[in-house]
């Protein structure tokens, strides 16, 4: 079994600010936290993507503090960052390339928004052939109206983009399976380079 990357979508500190809109889930930073810290102890691939908005005015303007990461989420030294200017964390990056040439075939996925840069990545992963985790408890998403004008609740634009995902592009999990699962791979590996060193 392999080890999968962790992906950690637009963890920045603009996502935070009150003028983003009303959001679900408050406890996700911290099953986002819980996860990454797992993933670094273990020495597992972690990719952080940061969102660098052309539109200027944009909180994720260049150089504009709402650009930055949360410092939860603050990447370390050796931690692969992804910086891009869609939603969509494969358009334009070369992330499909660094996951490729390190033999990486499963993703977990985290971050934010559900429905916006995660489902959009979600479904590209999908689409490339990587076996993807979204983990609904460590992603949110805000409150919006629908095409027809009625105003949707963050619990439902969430639900429903995971719904637009899970058993097509992804699997849904919670944080508990995905650490469970990462636990998994773990011991798998070592029993598989105990045995190959025989």
């Amino acid at each position: 079994m392999q080890v999968p990357a962790l992906i950690v979508i637009d963890m920045q500190q603009g996502m935070a600010s009150p003028a983003a809109g009303h959001r679900n889930n408050p406890q996700a930073e911290d099953n986002m936290a819980r996860l990454l810290e797992a993933w670094r102890a273990a020495g597992a691939p972690v990719v952080h993507v940061r969102h660098v908005s052309r539109t200027p005015g944009s909180p994720f303007w260049p150089g504009q503090a709402g650009a930055e990461f949360q410092p939860r989420f603050e990447p370390l030294p050796h931690a692969h960052v992804v910086e891009k200017n869609v939603p969509d964390c494969f358009i334009n990056t070369g992330l499909e390339r660094w996951l490729h040439v390190r033999g990486i075939t499963q993703l977990v996925m985290v971050g934010v928004s559900t429905n916006n840069s995660v489902e959009a990545s979600a479904r590209t992963a999908g689409n490339l052939g990587f076996a993807t985790q979204v983990v609904a408890d460590a992603t949110f998403a805000f409150a919006k109206r629908d095409y027809a004008g009625h105003p949707r609740s963050a619990d439902e634009v969430h639900w429903m983009a995971l719904a637009n995902l899970d058993g097509e592009y992804a699997q849904v999990v919670r944080t508990e399976e995905a650490l469970a699962a990462l636990e998994g791979s773990l011991r798998q590996t070592a029993l598989g380079r105990v045995f190959g060193a025989r």
